[in-house]
C-alpha cells in the first residue's frame, strides 16, 4: 500500500481504535499486583500511543502530503530511471515521452481530488499524475500536469501552448493545489468561460530534497534547485508535451513558500519565466532551521544571500524586464508592509499588480479567494500561440492536412483598478456563500 493511500490510512486507523478497545477490555486483567501485570499494562500503554501517533501522522500526511511515497519517508533516493513507455492506466499517459524526461506515476493522491475533468480529453481535458526528471540537478520530482482541452483539439493539432509553473507552500505538496487551491479546476471553468486562455499548467512542490525546504537556492555542495526550475524542469516539459519555446510563454505561480520561489524565479531568471504571480510570498529567503544554511558561510555566502532579497536587487540592480502579481492582506497576514514596500520599489521596465484584500490569514480560505483571479492574470501575461510545430511530410498525391491552428483572441484582464502607487489592484473573488 502507498504511504499516501486510502487504504492504508484507514487500516491504521481501525487498527488504532482496535488497540484502544483491547487495552479497555483487557485492563481489568492488567489491574493486579506482580512484574507481569506491570509490564503488561506499560505495553498496552506504549501500543495504544504508538497506534493513535501513527493514526494521526498517517492523516496528516496524507491531507498535506509531506512525504509523497515510502522511499521519501526512509531517505532512499532513486537515481534518475530509464525511459518507460506510454499506457498502463488512468494516470499513466504522458504527452510525447522523448528521453524520459516525464515520466507517468500512480495517482499521487490524484484520485482522492474531486472536480477533475471527467469524459473525453478534446471536451473537458485532462490531469496526468508523473515524475518530473531533473537531468541536470539529479532531482525526481513529483508533479500534476494540467491539459487543456484544445491541447487534443485538432485546430490545435500544431500549436505550442502557454505554460504556467505552479509551486505549493512548504511543506506541503502537489495535493494541497489540485485538492484546497483547486488549481485545474478553477483553470478548465476560466477556459470555457473564455477568461483565460488555454494553457498547460505543471503543479510541482518547492522542494526537490524533502524533508528539507531548498527554497528553489541552488545550495552550494548541495541541492540545486534554482536549476531544476529553470533548466531541468522547462527542458522536461519540452520533451514531453506542445509547449512554448520561447520565454514570454513561460510564467511561475505560486503561494507561501510557493510564492516566494516565484518571484526569485523571475526577478533572477527573466529569459526563463517572464511573469510571476506570489500569493502571501516573503520577499527574501533567509535560513532556518527547516533550510538549514543554503547559502554558505563567509562573505560569498552573504553575497548569495543578499542576491536573494528582491528589496535589494530592485535597489542595487537594474529591474529585469517581467510582470508581476503580489497578493497579501492588510489584517492578517506578516507580509503586508513588505508586500508595501516592492510595490514602491517596483521600477520599469519591470510591472508589479496586487491583490490587497482588507482582512485574510495565511491559510487556504484566503488563497482561494485569489487563485481565480490570479490565473485570469497570469493568462493575459502568456503569449499563445508561441509557434507552431511543423506540419507532415504530405505523400505526392494525397490531400493537404487540416488547416493549421487558431489563434485565439485574448480575453479581458480581471478587473484591475489604478492606485494612486503606480500599480493596478486586480480584484479577488468574494467569498461563496
Amino acid at each position: 500500500m502507498g504511504l499516501t493511500s486510502q487504504s492504508l490510512e484507514y487500516t491504521v486507523i481501525v487498527l488504532a481504535v482496535a488497540c484502544v478497545a483491547a487495552t479497555v477490555w483487557l485492563w481489568p486483567r492488567l489491574a493486579r499486583r506482580g512484574v507481569g501485570a506491570v509490564l503488561g499494562r506499560l505495553g498496552a500503554i506504549l501500543v495504544t500511543q504508538v497506534s493513535i501517533v501513527c493514526a494521526l501522522a498517517l492523516a496528516v500526511n496524507t491531507n498535506y502530503e509531506f512525504y509523497g511515497n515510502w522511499d521519501e519517508l526512509l531517505g532512499n533516493t532513486d537515481e534518475a530511471p530509464a525511459a518507460v513507455s506510454q499506457g498502463g492506466g488512468q494516470y499513466t499517459s504522458v504527452g510525447n515521452l522523448k528521453g524520459g524526461l516525464v515520466q507517468p506515476a500512480g495517482p499521487q493522491g490524484l484520485d482522492r481530488v474531486s472536480g477533475l475533468p471527467k469524459g473525453p480529453a478534446d471536451r473537458v481535458g485532462k490531469v496526468e499524475s508523473v515524475k518530473i526528471v531533473g537531468r541536470r540537478s539529479r532531482a525526481i520530482n513529483p508533479g500534476f500536469v494540467y491539459l487543456p482541452p484544445q491541447y487534443f483539439q485538432q485546430q490545435f493539432r500544431r500549436q505550442r501552448f502557454p505554460v504556467m509553473v505552479v509551486i505549493s507552500g512548504y511543506p506541503g505538496g502537489i495535493m494541497n493545489l489540485a485538492q484546497h487551491l483547486q488549481v485545474p479546476q478553477n483553470a478548465g471553468r476560466l477556459i470555457a468561460q473564455g477568461k483565460m486562455q488555454p494553457t498547460v499548467i505543471v503543479m510541482v512542490r518547492p522542494t526537490i530534497a524533502p524533508p528539507r525546504d531548498t527554497e528553489c537556492v541552488d545550495v552550494p555542495g548541495g541541492p540545486q534547485a534554482e536549476t531544476f526550475f529553470t533548466k531541468d524542469l522547462p527542458d522536461a516539459m519540452k520533451s514531453a508535451y506542445r509547449v512554448g519555446r520561447d520565454s514570454s510563454a513561460w510564467g511561475a505561480f505560486g503561494y507561501s513558500s510557493g510564492g516566494t520561489c516565484s518571484l526569485q524565479l523571475a526577478m533572477r531568471n527573466p529569459k526563463i519565466y517572464t511573469s510571476a504571480v506570489s500569493l502571501s510570498g516573503d520577499y527574501a529567503i533567509k535560513d532556518d532551521l527547516t533550510t538549514g544554511s543554503l547559502f554558505g558561510p563567509g562573505p560569498e555566502g552573504a553575497r548569495r544571500e543578499r542576491e536573494h532579497d528582491l528589496l535589494w536587487r530592485l535597489k542595487h540592480l537594474p529591474a529585469p524586464q517581467v510582470s508581476a502579481l503580489v497578493a497579501s492582506s492588510r489584517k492578517g497576514e506578516a507580509d503586508y508592509g513588505d508586500t508595501m514596500k516592492f510595490l514602491r520599489a517596483a521600477k520599469s521596465p519591470m510591472t508589479v499588480d496586487s491583490i490587497i484584500l482588507p482582512q485574510g490569514s495565511h491559510q487556504f480560505t484566503t488563497w482561494r479567494r485569489e487563485v481565480a483571479p490570479a490565473l485570469e492574470w497570469q493568462s493575459q501575461q502568456l503569449t499563445f500561440p508561441q509557434d507552431t510545430e511543423p506540419l507532415p511530410q504530405r505523400k505526392p498525391g494525397t490531400a493537404k492536412g487540416g488547416a493549421p491552428g487558431q489563434r485565439t483572441t485574448p480575453s479581458p484582464a480581471p478587473s484591475a483598478s489604478d492606485d494612486n502607487k503606480g500599480h493596478r489592484r486586480v480584484e479577488a473573488e468574494r467569498p461563496q456563500g
